[in-house]
């Protein structure tokens, strides 16, 4: 009865602490939303640059929470060892960490090719004759988000006043991408002494493209070394599966044991850990 119990304070736990942090992260939704609108409430315009961009929200918070409760899941309600439910555990912390790194960086790689994207529309508006600003807000219209929210917002804030070169700056505060820093940078020296605007955009839009396709690249080299970390986890498995079936009797001696627990627990952890320590290897970073 006092697992049930220690499962139930530790999931009771964790809902609050989801719920605290969903409200947390719609009230700066909202607080967001309304900085966008520039006439109620009388907030002033300047404030809108330097609220942080939703591009770069991170979910790490999930996985400080779900370890814990699936911990006490199989420990209260499934009955499992201590050992085997911190094991489970920690994977799922692991798991959720990978996750999220894996989602941003796909975010990531979005917004830089919606960003080349934009730049090739807006060579094309500045050599149709527009202004800087017509190209930007050609540029907007054709973007899908969530770049098109970025400079959308930087492309109203023009239009209704504000100083470009603070803008453009604050558009690279907003969105910390070293490719969205040169964007901003590029467009903020034209607007202050002018120059070929159509060639300089074309030389950091074949920038971008270089990024992502040196990011592509080392990508499918690094996917070697992950299949095989993947491969060798799973085999591990399949082994203890053969095992069980082989002799069950003994195997189920050996998992109840407390040596047992001990080295499955510290083969399962390990294991969890090389993944992690794998994919930060692999993953591209300049």
């Amino acid at each position: 009865m006092w697992r049930l119990l220690l499962a139930i304070v530790v999931l009771a736990i964790g809902v609050a602490l989801s719920a605290v942090a969903l409200i947390r992260g719609q009230r700066k939704a909202m607080t967001r939303r309304r900085l966008h609108d520039f006439s109620p409430n009388g907030l002033p315009d300047s404030d809108i640059g330097r609220t942080r961009s939703g591009i770069l929200r991170r979910y790490r918070w999930l996985a400080a929470i779900g370890g814990p409760l699936v911990s006490a899941g199989f420990y209260g309600l499934a009955g499992w060892p201590v050992p085997y439910s911190i094991a489970a555990g920690v994977v799922v912390m692991i798991a959720i960490w990978q996750t999220d790194d894996w989602l941003y960086r796909r975010r990531l790689q979005r917004v830089e090719q919606q960003l080349a994207d934009s730049i090739d529309l807006m060579i094309a508006a500045v050599k149709a004759g527009s202004s800087l600003q017509g190209a930007m807000e050609s540029a907007t219209e054709n973007i899908a988000a969530p770049w098109s929210r970025e400079l959308g917002e930087s492309t109203a804030r023009i239009r209704y006043g504000d100083d470009p070169i603070e803008v453009l700056t604050e558009m690279a505060d907003r969105v910390p991408l070293e490719t969205v820093r040169l964007f901003a940078q590029t467009l903020a020296v034209n607007w202050s002494v002018g120059g070929r605007l159509a060639q300089t955009l074309a030389n950091v839009g074949r920038t971008v493209r270089d990024r992502l396709e040196l990011s592509r690249r080392m990508n499918a080299m690094t996917i070697q070394a992950r299949l095989s970390v993947v491969s060798v986890t799973i085999v591990t498995y399949f082994i203890g599966a053969l095992m069980w079936r082989n002799d069950p009797d003994r195997m189920g001696e050996f998992l109840g044991s407390l040596l047992g627990q001990g080295l499955v627990t510290s083969a399962v952890v390990l294991q969890a850990i090389g993944v992690l320590w794998i994919s930060r290897l692999s993953t591209p970073r300049f």
